[in-house]
């Protein structure tokens, strides 16, 4: 047990250290693999019938998707009112989700995010997304939204 308890302090700081040291687009890609991993793990629980597991992963999901909201500067680009409205829908669905127990629901916010995650994922790579990313000065809040610390 010992060495699980260190293995996951070590994982631990890895990840800290990895999310701490990140550009802002390389946050934000974080941020949506994060968000698609809840979405997976709350529709395998609701599948299964495990409310609990479920609720956790979407209203972890809820935090993400409030953090992308919170991150997202509107005065720098003409697009950012359109995925705030977005992000909006994506977030008002997963509470209907996790109160409904609605599998389709979270389906759907998982169907309407994977491009979008994979787009992020391609501009990182080549440079593009300023205007929609994280600030370095986001990076400790992140840290809560991605599960550490």
């Amino acid at each position: 047990m010992l060495q699980m308890n260190g293995y996951q302090a070590k994982r631990s700081q890895y990840v800290q250290d990895a999310v701490l040291s990140a550009t802002p687009a390389g946050l934000l890609t974080m941020l949506y693999d994060r968000l698609l991993l809840d979405l997976a793990r709350a529709g395998a629980a609701q599948e299964a019938g495990e409310w609990t597991v479920a609720s956790e992963n979407l209203l972890h999901a809820q935090d993400i998707v409030g953090e992308l909201m919170s991150s997202l500067r509107t005065d720098l680009w003409d697009g950012a009112t359109g995925l705030m409205s977005l992000y909006a829908f994506v977030r008002q669905t997963l509470v209907e989700a996790n109160v409904t127990r609605d599998r389709t629901k979270t389906a759907e916010c998982a169907e309407v995010l994977e491009p979008l995650r994979q787009a992020w994922h391609e501009a990182a790579r080549t440079g593009q997304p300023a205007a929609v990313a994280p600030s370095d000065h986001d990076a400790p809040r992140a840290l809560g939204v991605l599960g550490i610390g």
